[in-house]
């Protein structure tokens, strides 16, 4: 299974100039710099499919249901036959969506995230109807299921609650929060009058009566141990069980609740999620498990290989499900899905034939979630799907490589791209040079060495999930991190590419994640949040700090509150009048690098949204309110003046006559005049 690698050409749009006037202090006869910005288009696309599920599709004949990632996401039906897509339908306001069901008529449901609605799509249109947001406190719709009656039922975030919106009336009812202190309900499956439920971030299991809202928890499985920090990933009803999985996308075991019985009656290992097949017409199911395709026997508790292998990093499926593709090697029902990647895997129990393929489902613009500056390239990291660009920046031309969501960006001395990787806290190095073959998400060609190569994994030892920072200090790499689920205490980590070891200290600031680096003269300083892993997670301290670290004394110099009751600073840089500049929501900030001693503070804006700072040879520039970038030139009487005006999300420099500049899946170049 192959992962495509594509040349993008991107024609530049017209170029935009901001000019602003000369701020009050300055000089007579000093005329400052202006702005030109240019887009250099969209450097990152690729398929990313989620919620799925396998239906009657437009032409009556089974079909895989798909929602693919984007702005804004598409409702998708595949032929299992050729891979072709037989309908797409945008679902207006939504990034994407875990949860894909349909109903007995054939009406596909879908609930997306981030503006929490849920759509449908009735039999015979072309159009999906956009339903609204069910709950008004919820903004992630994780899972849907339906009833017997057409009713839709669903799983939400960020208060972990339940509702139902009756088909014929448009009615919601609210069930609530099902267990307090979970804020996700991330799975959830109907059957006989009850949903089965399971929570995040610890591993709890509910049964919730339809009619009267009674929740009756459902004991953990005896060899699951605490359920703290452990999540139910998947849930499926199938044939009077409940199969349920505790795990993240990756691997985990799968516990099987006999609902007759009241007891737990199988664990399966490894196995893959995120969805099983319906149960067939011999009684059995399939599933994805140790990277297998596999045939699950309830009656025997036996597993039975079909020899349908997958590879990479994520291997598993939402839509998965029984087609009749009336091809010569797939003579009557086959066993088809998708993967989230946009590949259709399909097996025949008759011929034993099957293979994975690319569908023709189109790729979608990626949200830019990093960025930064080269010798000669600008690198794009993609958000969710994930991706690494190498962009020109002089053409805006981009070679994708497909990867997973990329945190941070940096190029080093030694010319190497560093990665910061999330899930896991993943640390690569990328040679630029050689060609890309991630064995993970897109490998090349048998034989081909990885590249990139992963560093560090932060996760097994330090509980760390986001790779959030990057900065070089003495050829080391130091990596600043985000802890992995309901957890407080970031990580700051030296990483010595020569030895391949590496230092790592936990909380370096107590109970505080690191969202920003920069380095000089042999310290790290750093800026942190009070954020943890999940934004449920109660912080512990009321503002975030700057510190400094000795990396060949291996000790903490100083911590400071830069801005009381600010919780996050967001980015750190080394100005070029030697101060610690920093940026904590709307405020921007110098302190003494020596002892962290505030030296300079200007509020500029009006939200708390985090923004990042870069600094020149000759000035700093301060990304605002997430529209505004600042310039500030040293000096006593420095005054921040509006540099540019443009709505973005992150701020990059490559050079001290350039900054990078993304909006949604747009990246500019500004250029600064001499």
């Amino acid at each position: 299974m192959r992962s495509a690698r594509s040349l993008i050409a991107v024609a530049l749009a017209a170029v935009l100039v901001t000019t602003l006037t000369t701020p009050p202090a300055a000089e007579a006869g000093h005329q400052p710099p202006t702005a030109t910005l240019t887009s250099l288009g969209v450097p990152l696309s690729d398929v990313l499919l989620i919620g799925g599920t396998v239906a009657p599709g437009p032409n009556g004949k089974t079909a895989i249901w798909n929602v693919s990632s984007g702005s804004p996401a598409y409702l998708n039906a595949i032929d299992p036959a050729t891979g072709e897509s037989l309908l797409s339908a945008a679902l207006p306001g939504a990034d994407g969506s875990y949860a894909v069901a349909a109903a007995p008529d054939g009406t596909i449901y879908a609930g997306t995230y981030n503006n929490g609605h849920l759509y449908r799509l009735k039999p015979g249109a072309t159009t999906a109807e956009d339903l609204g947001r069910p709950l008004a406190s919820e903004t992630f719709i994780l899972r849907i299921t339906v009833d017997e009656q057409g009713n839709v039922y669903g799983g939400t975030y960020p208060h972990g609650r339940v509702f139902s919106y009756d088909h014929a009336t448009g009615a919601v009812r609210d069930y609530g929060t099902i267990k307090a202190g979970q804020g996700y309900v991330k799975s959830i499956d109907y059957a006989n009058g009850k949903l089965y439920t399971g929570t995040e971030p610890d591993a709890y299991f509910q049964e919730v009566d339809v009619a009267s809202g009674t929740v009756t928890e459902i004991p953990a499985p005896p060899t699951m141990g605490d359920p703290k920090d452990k999540v139910v990933y998947d849930l499926n009803v199938r044939g009077g069980r409940v199969y349920t999985r505790v795990s993240t996308a990756f691997p985990g075991p799968m516990y099987v609740w006999d609902i007759a019985s009241r007891t737990w009656v199988d664990e399966i290992a490894n196995e893959h999620g995120l969805d099983i097949s319906p149960i067939g017409a011999d009684g059995s199911l399939y599933m994805i498990q140790a990277s297998e395709l596999k045939k699950y026997d309830p009656a025997t508790k036996t597993l039975t290989g079909t020899g349908l292998t997958f590879t990479g990093r994520i291997q598993n499926a939402r839509s998965i499900g029984y087609a009749d593709l009336n091809l010569p090697d797939y003579p009557g029902t086959s066993v088809v899905g998708t993967l989230w990647r946009g590949e259709e895997f399909r097996y025949n129990p008759q011929t034993g034939k099957s293979e994975i393929f690319q569908t023709k489902v189109r790729r979608e613009p990626i949200e830019i979630l990093s960025v930064a500056g080269g010798s000669n390239n600008i690198y794009a990291g993609g958000f969710l799907n994930g991706g690494v660009s190498v962009v020109n920046p002089d053409t805006g031309a981009a070679t994708f490589n497909r990867f997973s969501q990329v945190e941070a960006l940096m190029e080093g001395s030694d010319g190497k791209v560093w990665v910061g990787a999330y899930p896991e806290a993943r640390l690569y190095s990328y040679d630029t040079s050689k060609p890309w073959s991630s064995p993970e998400y897109s490998p090349g060609p048998p034989g081909t060495p990885d590249n990139p190569v992963q560093a560090l994994n932060l996760k097994p030892d330090l509980f760390q999930t986001r790779a959030r920072a990057l900065a070089e200090v003495n050829g080391k790499i130091a990596v600043g991190t985000v802890p992995d689920g309901d957890r407080l205490g970031g990580a700051l980590v030296i990483y010595d590419p020569k030895t391949g070891t590496a230092e790592k200290y936990r909380n370096v600031v107590q109970d505080e994640s690191v969202f920003g680096l920069t380095a000089d003269c042999g310290i790290v300083y750093g800026g942190t949040s009070i954020a943890g892993g999940l934004t449920t997670t109660p912080p512990t301290r009321e503002a975030g700090t700057v510190f400094a670290w000795d990396v060949a004394k291996k000790k903490k110099l100083w911590e400071t509150v830069p801005v009381p009751g600010a919780a996050t600073v967001s980015s750190v840089t080394i100005g070029p009048d030697g101060l610690l500049w920093g940026v904590a929501g709307k405020t921007v900030f110098a302190v003494a690098p020596d002892s962290g001693k505030l030296k300079k503070s200007f509020t500029l804006g009006t939200t708390t949204s985090s923004g990042d700072i870069v600094s020149t040879r000759e000035a700093v520039y301060v990304s605002i309110d997430l529209n505004k970038i600042y310039r500030i030139e040293p000096g006593k009487k420095a005054v921040p003046t509006l540099f540019v005006e443009h709505a973005h999300r992150r701020l990059g420099v490559r050079g001290d006559h350039q900054l990078l500049m993304t909006s949604g899946s747009e990246l500019f170049r500004i250029d600064i005049s001499r």
